[in-house]
This record gives structure tokens, sequence and C-alpha cells, in this order.
């Protein structure tokens, strides 16, 4: 059980696997206005970065659900460096269909939605796990300005346009699912850098290490067409955010 390897590879070095800056983490903690012992369930923690943190600096309880093997060994050992272990609990499995006995103050997929077959699925997921009066949160993409073509929309990863809403469109969509967005923190083009831009490194350094490997030719043709593509679609067309849901 595992992503797939290529994932493994290019984000191995990441300790944030989107686009959110560890100040913009910060900033999400503390504007949700975590209390100290707050149950936080993250599907789809990734190494772990926000549970880590939020447990240092908010002492909340975390549990975190991640299909990647890596990830999750990483997670742990960020636990342990920043002294929460006690407090912040990771599990290698299928966040897909996860849902906590513990009921949590905070249920999160910050852009992972696929494990609920998109962003109303997730939603629906979440809110199982979710204790009453507490917070939804959901990390998904959005146009930062519209592809004017199909092409474009490729160019950034996306199957088509209709992959992702406009900001407002977004917004609108979680009320008609019957939520009231109570906070959102946007990622920026810096943070999109960061996401993005350190990936190239970590595949320069790993072909170095790893010429014959079975995935080095995919991995230097990344490296190769990557910096280009991100710097003309990506970074200029999407954008990403945190979305902090209620029930109504």
């Amino acid at each position: 059980m595992d992503i797939p390897r290529i994932f493994n590879i290019t984000e191995s070095a990441h300790r944030i696997h989107n686009p959110i800056t560890p100040e913009k983490l910060a900033t999400l903690g503390a504007a949700l206005r975590l209390k100290a012992g707050a149950r936080v369930l993250d599907l789809g923690s990734g190494s772990g970065e926000m549970l880590c943190t939020w447990a240092r600096d908010h002492d909340v309880i975390g549990t975190g659900i991640d299909l990647s093997q890596l990830f999750t060994e990483q997670a742990k050992l960020r636990a342990v460096e920043l002294g929460v272990a006690d407090r912040a609990t990771f599990i290698h499995g299928d966040a897909a269909g996860y849902v906590s006995d513990d009921k949590a103050d905070v249920a999160a997929c910050v852009g992972a939605t696929w494990i609920g077959g998109g962003v109303a699925g997730t939603i629906e997921l979440l809110a199982q796990s979710l204790r009453p009066g507490g917070i939804i949160l959901v990390g998904e993409p959005f146009w930062r300005q519209l592809p004017p073509t199909e092409d474009v929309a490729k160019g950034c990863l996306a199957h088509s346009i209709s992959d992702f809403l406009m900001l407002p469109e977004l917004l609108a969509s979680f009320g008609q699912q019957g939520y009231d967005v109570v906070e959102m923190v946007l990622a920026d083009q810096d943070g999109w850098d960061r996401y993005e831009a350190a990936k190239w490194l970590t595949m320069r350094r790993w072909l170095e290490a790893n010429p014959d490997d079975e995935l080095a030719k995919e991995v230097r043709g990344q490296l190769t067409s990557e910096p280009e593509r991100y710097a003309a679609y990506t970074r200029e067309y999407l954008g990403w955010g945190v979305f902090a849901l209620m029930p109504r």
C-alpha cells in the first residue's frame, strides 16, 4: 500500500506537500482559534507538518492517515523532533472512507480530496468524524484566472477547465452543500514556488545518486520540462487555498 513511487521521489524532501508555506500554516492554526486538547483528524496527512506544528504551538491532539509509507515515517520522525509524539499519531493507511471513532474538533483533508472522489464527497466523509460545532478543513485548487483554452488547463495538469472553479464559485459551492465558510488561508505564488521548485533540486540529486534506476528516464523528463511548464501555466493560472467550513 503506497502512492506512486514518482511522488515519493519528487517530494521526498518536502515537509509540506502542497503550496502552503510554514508561515501560512501557522496563520491557519491561529485563525482557527484552536484550544489546548482539541482533537484534529487529518486525512492525507503527508509528512505531518500541520499536526506536528499545531500540537507544538496549540497543544492539540492529532491523528493523521496517509497512503505514503515514506511520508508517514517522516511524520513520525517530525513528531519526535518537535517533542509531540505523545500528541500526534500517524497511521500508514488509506484515508479514503476513514471515519474516526473519536469525533474531531477539526476534521481536515488539505490537498487530497480525491479520497472522497472530489470536494463534495470529501466534505461528506469528513463530516462523519466531526463533533457538533466542529470545523471541516478542505484544501483545494481554484482558477486564479480562467484558462483561455483547454490546452492551457492541461498545462496546469488539470484534465479540463471544468476540473476547478474560480474562487467566488468555489466559495459559493460550499454554501450549496450546506456549509458556512468561516475562514480561509490562500496560497500565493511564493508558496507555489516553494512547493514546485523544491522538487527540482530533489530530482537532480536523486538522478545523480540513481542513474540506472528504472524511473530515471521519467525523472529526467520531469526535471527537463517542469520549470518551464510550471512558470507558464500553474504559476499564472492556478490558485490554492484551505477553507474552514461549519455545517449550517
